[in-house]
Protein backbone atom coordinates (compact mmCIF):
# COMPACT_ATOMS: atom_id res chain seq x y z
CA UNK A 1 0.00 0.00 0.00
CA UNK A 2 1.17 3.51 -0.81
CA UNK A 3 2.86 5.50 1.95
CA UNK A 4 1.58 8.71 0.37
CA UNK A 5 -1.65 10.11 1.75
CA UNK A 6 -4.55 12.16 0.46
CA UNK A 7 -7.72 13.63 1.85
CA UNK A 8 -10.85 11.52 1.48
CA UNK A 9 -14.31 11.06 2.92
CA UNK A 10 -14.37 7.78 4.83
CA UNK A 11 -16.87 6.06 7.07
CA UNK A 12 -16.16 3.58 9.84
CA UNK A 13 -19.75 2.45 10.40
CA UNK A 14 -23.08 2.44 8.59
CA UNK A 15 -25.53 5.23 9.25
CA UNK A 16 -26.73 8.65 8.19
CA UNK A 17 -24.72 11.56 6.79
CA UNK A 18 -23.07 12.04 10.17
CA UNK A 19 -20.86 8.95 9.63
CA UNK A 20 -18.98 10.65 6.75
CA UNK A 21 -15.54 11.83 7.93
CA UNK A 22 -13.06 14.04 6.11
CA UNK A 23 -9.65 12.53 6.95
CA UNK A 24 -6.32 11.29 5.68
CA UNK A 25 -6.29 8.07 3.69
CA UNK A 26 -3.65 6.14 1.70
CA UNK A 27 -3.28 7.29 -1.87
CA UNK A 28 -4.25 4.37 -4.16
CA UNK A 29 -1.57 2.23 -5.78
CA UNK A 30 -1.83 1.61 -9.51
CA UNK A 31 -2.56 -1.90 -10.74
CA UNK A 32 -2.03 -3.07 -14.33
CA UNK A 33 -4.52 -1.47 -16.70
CA UNK A 34 -5.20 1.47 -14.39
CA UNK A 35 -4.82 5.24 -14.44
CA UNK A 36 -4.42 7.45 -11.37
CA UNK A 37 -6.70 10.48 -11.58
CA UNK A 38 -6.28 13.67 -9.58
CA UNK A 39 -9.92 14.40 -8.88
CA UNK A 40 -11.45 17.83 -9.52
CA UNK A 41 -15.10 16.96 -8.92
CA UNK A 42 -17.29 14.04 -7.83
CA UNK A 43 -20.91 13.41 -8.81
CA UNK A 44 -23.31 12.01 -6.21
CA UNK A 45 -25.74 9.19 -6.99
CA UNK A 46 -28.34 7.15 -5.06
CA UNK A 47 -25.98 4.15 -4.62
CA UNK A 48 -23.79 6.44 -2.51
CA UNK A 49 -26.39 6.86 0.23
CA UNK A 50 -27.59 3.28 -0.14
CA UNK A 51 -24.05 2.03 0.53
CA UNK A 52 -23.50 4.57 3.33
CA UNK A 53 -26.52 3.05 5.07
CA UNK A 54 -25.42 -0.57 4.55
CA UNK A 55 -27.39 -1.32 1.35
CA UNK A 56 -30.58 -1.91 3.33
CA UNK A 57 -32.54 -1.27 0.14
CA UNK A 58 -31.40 -4.69 -1.12
CA UNK A 59 -32.49 -8.14 0.05
CA UNK A 60 -29.86 -9.54 2.48
CA UNK A 61 -28.63 -12.09 -0.05
CA UNK A 62 -27.87 -9.33 -2.57
CA UNK A 63 -25.92 -7.06 -0.24
CA UNK A 64 -22.19 -6.80 -1.05
CA UNK A 65 -19.58 -7.69 1.55
CA UNK A 66 -18.46 -4.26 2.71
CA UNK A 67 -15.56 -3.55 5.05
CA UNK A 68 -14.42 -0.42 6.86
CA UNK A 69 -13.09 2.14 6.40
CA UNK A 70 -15.31 2.67 3.38
CA UNK A 71 -14.99 5.37 0.70
CA UNK A 72 -18.14 6.03 -1.32
CA UNK A 73 -18.67 7.27 -4.85
CA UNK A 74 -18.29 6.28 -8.50
CA UNK A 75 -18.42 9.41 -10.70
CA UNK A 76 -15.37 11.62 -11.16
CA UNK A 77 -13.82 14.19 -13.43
CA UNK A 78 -10.17 15.17 -13.15
CA UNK A 79 -6.66 15.07 -14.57
CA UNK A 80 -4.45 12.04 -15.15
CA UNK A 81 -1.64 12.00 -12.56
CA UNK A 82 -0.01 8.65 -13.48
CA UNK A 83 -0.55 5.64 -15.73
CA UNK A 84 0.35 1.98 -15.28
CA UNK A 85 3.16 0.75 -17.57
CA UNK A 86 0.80 -1.32 -19.72
CA UNK A 87 -1.65 1.53 -20.39
CA UNK A 88 -1.52 3.15 -23.83
CA UNK A 89 -3.45 6.06 -25.29
CA UNK A 90 -3.67 8.01 -22.02
CA UNK A 91 -1.07 10.55 -20.87
CA UNK A 92 -0.32 12.41 -17.68
CA UNK A 93 -2.17 15.72 -17.80
CA UNK A 94 -5.12 14.45 -19.85
CA UNK A 95 -8.51 15.64 -18.63
CA UNK A 96 -10.81 12.65 -18.13
CA UNK A 97 -14.10 11.55 -16.60
CA UNK A 98 -15.47 8.19 -15.52
CA UNK A 99 -18.01 6.05 -13.72
CA UNK A 100 -15.51 3.85 -11.92
CA UNK A 101 -15.92 0.05 -11.60
CA UNK A 102 -19.70 0.12 -11.21
CA UNK A 103 -21.34 -2.24 -10.37
CA UNK A 104 -18.59 -4.85 -10.00
CA UNK A 105 -16.15 -3.08 -7.68
CA UNK A 106 -15.48 -0.17 -5.37
CA UNK A 107 -14.49 3.14 -6.92
CA UNK A 108 -13.52 4.97 -3.71
CA UNK A 109 -14.34 8.22 -5.47
CA UNK A 110 -14.85 10.65 -2.55
CA UNK A 111 -11.14 11.40 -2.54
CA UNK A 112 -8.39 13.56 -3.98
CA UNK A 113 -7.01 10.65 -6.03
CA UNK A 114 -8.77 7.65 -7.58
CA UNK A 115 -7.39 4.69 -9.51
CA UNK A 116 -9.49 3.98 -12.59
CA UNK A 117 -9.47 1.00 -15.00
CA UNK A 118 -8.61 2.50 -18.36
CA UNK A 119 -11.65 0.72 -19.84
CA UNK A 120 -13.91 2.90 -17.65
CA UNK A 121 -12.22 6.14 -18.69
CA UNK A 122 -13.03 8.70 -21.38
CA UNK A 123 -11.77 12.18 -22.29
CA UNK A 124 -13.61 14.92 -20.44
CA UNK A 125 -15.95 16.65 -22.93
CA UNK A 126 -14.20 19.80 -24.08
CA UNK A 127 -17.30 21.97 -23.94
CA UNK A 128 -18.01 21.55 -20.22
CA UNK A 129 -16.15 22.01 -16.95
CA UNK A 130 -15.16 19.37 -14.37
CA UNK A 131 -18.21 19.97 -12.19
CA UNK A 132 -20.55 19.33 -15.10
CA UNK A 133 -18.51 16.34 -16.28
CA UNK A 134 -18.58 14.73 -12.83
CA UNK A 135 -22.36 15.14 -12.74
CA UNK A 136 -22.88 13.10 -15.89
CA UNK A 137 -21.52 9.54 -15.84
CA UNK A 138 -23.90 7.30 -13.88
CA UNK A 139 -27.08 9.22 -14.65
CA UNK A 140 -26.34 9.73 -18.33
CA UNK A 141 -25.08 6.18 -18.85
CA UNK A 142 -28.24 4.90 -17.17
CA UNK A 143 -30.47 6.89 -19.50
CA UNK A 144 -28.32 5.89 -22.50
CA UNK A 145 -28.28 2.17 -21.70
CA UNK A 146 -32.04 2.13 -21.08
CA UNK A 147 -33.05 4.22 -24.09
CA UNK A 148 -30.34 4.08 -26.76
CA UNK A 149 -27.89 1.18 -26.44
CA UNK A 150 -27.30 -1.25 -23.59
CA UNK A 151 -23.79 -1.81 -24.92
CA UNK A 152 -22.94 -5.08 -23.18
CA UNK A 153 -24.08 -8.70 -22.90
CA UNK A 154 -23.54 -9.23 -19.17
CA UNK A 155 -26.45 -11.27 -17.75
CA UNK A 156 -29.21 -9.06 -16.39
CA UNK A 157 -29.32 -9.41 -12.57
CA UNK A 158 -32.85 -7.96 -12.39
CA UNK A 159 -34.69 -10.12 -14.95
CA UNK A 160 -34.15 -13.29 -16.96
CA UNK A 161 -33.83 -11.52 -20.32
CA UNK A 162 -31.56 -8.80 -21.59
CA UNK A 163 -32.99 -5.30 -21.63
CA UNK A 164 -33.58 -3.92 -25.12
CA UNK A 165 -34.24 -0.23 -25.91
CA UNK A 166 -37.25 0.50 -28.12
CA UNK A 167 -37.45 2.77 -31.20
CA UNK A 168 -38.21 6.35 -30.15
CA UNK A 169 -38.72 8.34 -33.34
CA UNK A 170 -42.31 9.53 -33.57
CA UNK A 171 -43.27 7.79 -30.33
CA UNK A 172 -44.92 9.22 -27.21
CA UNK A 173 -42.81 8.98 -24.06
CA UNK A 174 -43.67 9.84 -20.47
CA UNK A 175 -40.77 10.43 -18.06
CA UNK A 176 -41.59 10.25 -14.36
CA UNK A 177 -39.11 11.92 -12.02
CA UNK A 178 -38.06 14.02 -14.99
CA UNK A 179 -36.18 16.72 -13.06
CA UNK A 180 -33.74 14.36 -11.36
CA UNK A 181 -30.37 13.05 -12.47
CA UNK A 182 -31.52 10.24 -14.77
CA UNK A 183 -34.84 11.90 -15.61
CA UNK A 184 -33.47 15.11 -17.08
CA UNK A 185 -31.16 13.11 -19.33
CA UNK A 186 -33.98 10.74 -20.36
CA UNK A 187 -36.08 13.73 -21.44
CA UNK A 188 -33.27 15.04 -23.62
CA UNK A 189 -32.30 11.70 -25.16
CA UNK A 190 -35.90 10.87 -26.05
CA UNK A 191 -36.35 14.28 -27.69
CA UNK A 192 -33.01 13.90 -29.50
CA UNK A 193 -34.32 10.66 -30.98
CA UNK A 194 -37.54 12.28 -32.15
CA UNK A 195 -40.05 11.35 -29.45
CA UNK A 196 -42.86 13.51 -28.09
CA UNK A 197 -42.00 13.75 -24.38
CA UNK A 198 -44.27 14.41 -21.41
CA UNK A 199 -42.33 15.21 -18.25
CA UNK A 200 -43.70 14.50 -14.75
CA UNK A 201 -42.27 16.49 -11.84
CA UNK A 202 -43.33 19.10 -9.29
CA UNK A 203 -44.48 22.44 -10.67
CA UNK A 204 -41.33 24.35 -9.81
CA UNK A 205 -39.45 22.30 -12.42
CA UNK A 206 -41.75 23.04 -15.37
CA UNK A 207 -39.75 25.86 -16.97
CA UNK A 208 -36.51 23.88 -16.50
CA UNK A 209 -37.91 20.78 -18.22
CA UNK A 210 -39.56 22.66 -21.06
CA UNK A 211 -36.22 24.37 -21.65
CA UNK A 212 -34.66 20.91 -21.99
CA UNK A 213 -37.21 20.02 -24.67
CA UNK A 214 -40.21 18.50 -22.90
CA UNK A 215 -43.29 18.90 -25.11
CA UNK A 216 -45.76 18.61 -22.24
CA UNK A 217 -45.60 18.77 -18.46
CA UNK A 218 -47.58 17.24 -15.58
CA UNK A 219 -47.30 18.64 -12.07
CA UNK A 220 -47.78 15.51 -9.96
CA UNK A 221 -48.62 17.63 -6.90
CA UNK A 222 -51.81 18.74 -8.69
CA UNK A 223 -52.58 15.92 -11.12
CA UNK A 224 -52.28 12.15 -10.67
CA UNK A 225 -50.56 11.30 -13.96
CA UNK A 226 -51.78 7.72 -14.26
CA UNK A 227 -55.35 8.94 -13.91
CA UNK A 228 -54.99 11.81 -16.37
CA UNK A 229 -53.09 10.43 -19.38
CA UNK A 230 -53.00 7.27 -21.47
CA UNK A 231 -51.83 5.71 -24.75
CA UNK A 232 -48.10 6.28 -24.31
CA UNK A 233 -45.67 4.12 -26.24
CA UNK A 234 -43.10 4.20 -23.44
CA UNK A 235 -42.98 5.20 -19.79
CA UNK A 236 -39.57 5.80 -18.26
CA UNK A 237 -40.05 5.73 -14.49
CA UNK A 238 -36.89 7.33 -13.11
CA UNK A 239 -38.21 6.80 -9.58
CA UNK A 240 -39.21 3.16 -9.98
CA UNK A 241 -39.74 0.82 -7.06
CA UNK A 242 -42.98 -0.91 -6.03
CA UNK A 243 -45.21 1.97 -7.16
CA UNK A 244 -44.05 1.77 -10.76
CA UNK A 245 -46.91 -0.62 -11.64
CA UNK A 246 -49.32 2.33 -11.54
CA UNK A 247 -48.00 3.40 -14.94
CA UNK A 248 -49.11 0.20 -16.69
CA UNK A 249 -52.53 1.74 -17.32
CA UNK A 250 -50.97 4.77 -19.07
CA UNK A 251 -49.54 2.62 -21.88
CA UNK A 252 -51.15 1.60 -25.14
CA UNK A 253 -51.19 -2.12 -25.93
CA UNK A 254 -47.74 -3.03 -27.17
CA UNK A 255 -46.13 -0.26 -25.13
CA UNK A 256 -43.29 -0.60 -22.64
CA UNK A 257 -42.53 0.43 -19.06
CA UNK A 258 -38.88 0.97 -18.11
CA UNK A 259 -38.46 1.30 -14.31
CA UNK A 260 -34.98 2.74 -13.74
CA UNK A 261 -34.79 1.31 -10.23
CA UNK A 262 -36.13 -2.13 -10.91
CA UNK A 263 -36.64 -3.66 -7.49
CA UNK A 264 -40.35 -4.31 -7.11
CA UNK A 265 -40.97 -3.64 -10.80
CA UNK A 266 -44.36 -4.59 -12.17
CA UNK A 267 -44.50 -7.49 -14.55
CA UNK A 268 -45.96 -10.91 -15.13
CA UNK A 269 -49.72 -11.32 -15.26
CA UNK A 270 -50.48 -7.65 -14.65
CA UNK A 271 -48.37 -6.44 -17.56
CA UNK A 272 -49.78 -9.22 -19.74
CA UNK A 273 -53.31 -8.11 -18.85
CA UNK A 274 -52.53 -4.63 -20.17
CA UNK A 275 -50.72 -6.04 -23.21
CA UNK A 276 -47.46 -4.24 -22.38
CA UNK A 277 -43.88 -5.18 -21.53
CA UNK A 278 -41.75 -4.23 -18.54
CA UNK A 279 -37.97 -4.16 -18.75
CA UNK A 280 -35.14 -2.95 -16.56
CA UNK A 281 -31.38 -3.39 -16.32
CA UNK A 282 -28.31 -2.50 -14.29
CA UNK A 283 -26.16 0.36 -15.54
CA UNK A 284 -22.56 -0.67 -16.17
CA UNK A 285 -19.34 1.32 -16.48
CA UNK A 286 -18.28 1.98 -20.08
CA UNK A 287 -15.48 4.22 -21.24
CA UNK A 288 -16.51 3.86 -24.89
CA UNK A 289 -20.08 4.96 -24.17
CA UNK A 290 -18.82 7.91 -22.11
CA UNK A 291 -16.71 8.86 -25.12
CA UNK A 292 -19.82 8.73 -27.33
CA UNK A 293 -22.06 10.76 -25.03
CA UNK A 294 -19.16 13.12 -24.41
CA UNK A 295 -19.54 14.39 -27.95
CA UNK A 296 -23.19 15.25 -27.26
CA UNK A 297 -22.21 17.01 -24.04
CA UNK A 298 -19.42 18.97 -25.69
CA UNK A 299 -21.71 20.10 -28.53
CA UNK A 300 -24.48 21.09 -26.11
CA UNK A 301 -26.90 18.58 -27.62
CA UNK A 302 -27.29 17.15 -24.11
CA UNK A 303 -27.06 19.56 -21.18
CA UNK A 304 -26.28 18.89 -17.53
CA UNK A 305 -28.15 20.47 -14.63
CA UNK A 306 -26.23 20.90 -11.38
CA UNK A 307 -28.51 21.27 -8.37
CA UNK A 308 -25.78 22.28 -5.92
CA UNK A 309 -22.07 21.92 -5.16
CA UNK A 310 -20.25 21.29 -1.89
CA UNK A 311 -16.54 21.05 -1.04
CA UNK A 312 -15.32 17.50 -0.51
CA UNK A 313 -14.92 18.23 3.20
CA UNK A 314 -18.66 18.96 3.38
CA UNK A 315 -19.85 15.66 1.92
CA UNK A 316 -22.14 15.29 4.93
CA UNK A 317 -24.00 18.45 3.89
CA UNK A 318 -24.24 17.14 0.32
CA UNK A 319 -25.89 13.93 1.57
CA UNK A 320 -28.23 15.99 3.73
CA UNK A 321 -29.20 17.96 0.61
CA UNK A 322 -29.87 14.67 -1.21
CA UNK A 323 -32.12 13.51 1.62
CA UNK A 324 -34.26 16.65 1.24
CA UNK A 325 -35.32 15.48 -2.24
CA UNK A 326 -36.75 17.59 -5.09
CA UNK A 327 -33.31 17.75 -6.67
CA UNK A 328 -32.96 19.48 -10.04
CA UNK A 329 -30.22 17.59 -11.84
CA UNK A 330 -27.21 16.48 -9.81
CA UNK A 331 -25.29 17.25 -6.61
CA UNK A 332 -21.52 17.57 -7.00
CA UNK A 333 -18.56 17.63 -4.62
CA UNK A 334 -15.61 19.84 -5.54
CA UNK A 335 -12.05 18.89 -4.60
CA UNK A 336 -9.22 21.14 -3.51
CA UNK A 337 -5.97 19.31 -2.84
CA UNK A 338 -4.45 19.67 0.59
CA UNK A 339 -0.91 19.91 -0.77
Amino acid sequence: MSTETMKAIRQHEFGGPEVLRYEDAPRPDLQPGEVLVRVHAIGLNPPDWYMRDGMKILPPEWRPDLSFPLILGTDISGTVAAVAPDVVGVMVGDEVYSMVRFPDGFANAYAEYVSVPVSDLAPKPAGIDHVQAAAAPMSLLTAWQFLIEQGHDVPNPLQSTQHAPVPLEGKTVLVNGAAGGVGHFAVQLARWKGAHVTAVASGRHEAFLRNLGANAFIDYTKIVPEEAVSDFDLVVDAIGGPQTRRFLRTLRRGGALFPIFGLGAAGGDEAEMYGVSVSTTQVRASGPQLNTVGQLLSEGTIRIAVDSTFPLAEARKAHERAAEGHIQGKIVLTVIESN
